[in-house]
């Protein structure tokens, strides 16, 4: 196949649970890589370049009940208690992100953005066809929805400085495997906007 372009059809981009514990000094239970927290940053004024550019945007909080009913196996491996419901960190960090009522929000309970939620049937109505991904983690939700919305058949790009992962021996391997899915899947920031500023100035 050859290589496919950066933005097809009508792109929308993911924010995947950019929470308040990305920008405290503190993030109980999942580990992060040094960096983390610029990367947040980096897909904070990516998400206002979208903005700008007409781009839908959806919003996903991993969130857990406080009976922790809904956890299933992810404290089985090296995560503890994270991203329960009640706690400081686990809100959006909406002030960081410039995320609107008005914006689309899932919540899930599991790390695909697809497993368990609406996803399928809010991009069905957008008409989507690329799908940009930011924020965390690259090793764990970023990469299992990668996977599923590769199976999905689409096109899904990943902007690597804007995501991060629970370490960079991790962050590393997971972009190299969704590149491997795709080739040209990864990108920068810049090159994303600069991607969709193009295709903005073609249907001008």
């Amino acid at each position: 196949m050859p290589r496919q372009p950066t933005i097809v059809g009508n792109p929308v981009l993911l924010v995947i649970d950019i929470q308040a514990s990305a920008f405290m000094p503190v993030k109980a239970g999942i580990p992060t890589m040094p960096g983390y927290r610029a990367a947040m940053e980096r897909a904070c004024a990516l998400i206002a370049e979208c903005r700008r550019l007409n781009v839908p945007t959806i919003y996903f909080q991993e969130a857990h009940r406080r009976d922790m009913i809904d956890y299933g196996r992810e404290l089985d491996g090296t995560e503890t208690i994270h991203c329960m419901e009640g706690e400081p960190g686990t809100p959006l960090a909406d002030a960081q992100t410039g995320r609107r009522e008005s914006d689309y929000f899932i919540r899930k309970r599991r790390y695909s953005c697809f497993f368990g939620t609406e996803l399928e049937i809010l991009l069905k109505g957008l008409k989507a066809q690329t799908l940009i991904m930011v924020g965390g983690m690259t090793d764990v939700c970023v990469h299992y929805t990668f996977a599923d919305a590769h199976q999905h058949d689409y096109h899904c790009r990943v902007a690597v400085d804007a995501v991060g992962g629970t370490s960079p021996e991790a962050h590393a391997a997971s972009l190299a495997a969704m590149e491997y899915l795709q080739t040209g899947a990864n990108l920068s920031a810049d090159e994303v906007v600069a991607a969709l500023a193009a295709r903005a100035a073609r249907a001008a």
